[in-house]
């Protein structure tokens, strides 16, 4: 399902590592990567996501006791279908299963949902096929960012405005 505006506009693949993140923040980053909000043109009836590539899902973090407390349902549709998983027992099974719930829970209702959530590839360990794709790496982009600002706080003219000298300045 590709528009003349989706076509101009392009999408960029996102690649995420969610070694040691909290659920609920990564999910909700995901998903307005998924639909394309952080883009000027958005606008909710067009589809204008990213691909994003999710790695180390297996290591993401649940803050408070949500590991042993949080409990997943879903039902068969059957007189007594109910099943119920704990937070632990379904990332047990499933490792990549509670990221992809929440960010689902947290797309738009509506006919895009699908479409938008297709666009997402989740890997629990770190290995993906698709690193010729990738063109946003948020790590890769921190680390330049905390380096560059590293290299502003030390550099030499800022040094040399704050140097003490010695002798005195009176003679």
């Amino acid at each position: 399902m590709s528009s003349p505006a989706t076509s101009l506009r392009g999408r960029v693949w996102h690649l995420v590592d969610a070694r040691d993140r909290t659920l609920g923040n990564l999910a909700q980053r995901i998903s307005i990567a998924l639909r394309g909000k952080y883009k000027p043109t958005w606008n909710p009836s067009d589809d204008l996501g990213d691909y994003v590539v999710v790695i180390n899902a297996r290591h993401i973090k649940l803050t408070g006791k949500k590991d042993t407390d949080k409990q997943y349902f879903w039902h068969s549709r059957w007189p007594g279908g109910l099943t119920q998983l704990s937070h632990d027992e379904f990332k047990e099974n499933h490792p990549n299963g509670p990221l992809k719930k929440a960010i689902y829970g947290m797309l738009p209702k509506n006919n895009l949902r699908k479409v938008h959530f297709s666009r997402l590839r989740v890997f629990a360990e770190g290995d993906h096929p698709y690193g010729q794709n990738i063109f946003r790496d948020y790590q890769k982009e921190a680390l330049q960012a905390a380096i560059q600002l590293s290299k502003k706080l030390t550099s030499p003219s800022l040094s040399n405005d704050f140097e003490v000298s010695s002798k005195p300045s009176y003679q």
